[in-house]
């Protein structure tokens, strides 16, 4: 049976909620990229090729600021270069279609990922809260396996705003008709685990190479490993 974590310290985070008591956990929401599959390089590398036919160079440390901790992305140099809506559009649409491509080439999933979900199986129930796009998510997840371990999927266009918002985690909430005293939220980034503070959810942080060096105050533990999730959460 699972067992009672902690609280977190208290945080100020986008008009997070400070910590309450907390009761068994009964539910884990997931992030995706990142945290079940290792796609955050990919759409690095689509990016890359589709400003670098424009003559610019998108280094690694512009990534994560641009488009991992701000969300800003291709809009950024959309601004800064001068682009028309419709220019920008166009590229975004190529670096999604190279992202796809990119995708379907297969061997996304974590090391350790299924090993925790099997374990976890039957004794929390499972979702996943992304920013995906629904298509990108299905080219992922096409020949995954893991699916099956989960009672529902929000990505892109289920909830009204996108992280760091708590849109996404409320609507989960909702979803599955829990209460936040009893859920764990997973992420590998910043502006994941300000989503989940600011809906008022426990969070712990599996960082990603491209993640590793964020800052993740609030968050209940940072973990090595998925591997390590599956201690936390039941009685051992």
């Amino acid at each position: 049976m699972p067992r009672s974590l902690p609280a977190p310290t208290p945080v100020e985070c986008d008009g997070a909620r400070p910590a309450v008591d907390r009761g068994t956990i009964t539910h884990v929401f997931f992030d995706n990229d990142g945290i079940l599959v290792d796609t955050e390089h990919l759409y690095y590398e689509a990016s890359h090729q589709v400003l670098a036919a424009r003559g610019i160079e998108l280094t690694e440390a512009e990534y994560i600021e641009l488009f991992l901790r701000q969300n800003r992305g291709l809009l950024h140099f959309g601004e800064v270069h001068g682009w028309t809506s419709r220019e920008l559009a166009d590229l975004r649409t190529c670096r999604d279609s190279v992202y796809a491509d990119l995708l379907g080439r297969g061997g996304l999933v974590i090391d350790g990922v299924e090993d925790a979900l099997a374990a976890l199986a039957g004794r929390v129930r499972m979702a996943i809260v992304t920013s995906t796009r629904p298509d990108h998510f299905a080219v992922a997840h096409r020949d995954a396996g893991l699916l099956k371990y989960f009672d529902f999927v929000l990505a892109s266009g289920d909830y009204s705003e996108s992280k760091p918002h708590p849109a996404p985690y409320l609507a989960a909430l909702a979803r599955a008709g829990a209460s936040p005293d009893t859920c764990l939220v997973v992420e590998d980034s910043e502006r994941g685990l300000r989503s989940a503070l600011a809906a008022g959810l426990r969070c712990v942080v599996i960082p990603s190479r491209l993640t590793r060096g964020e800052r993740f105050e609030g968050a209940l533990r940072v973990l090595d490993s998925v591997r390590d999730l599956v201690g936390l959460v039941e009685t051992g």
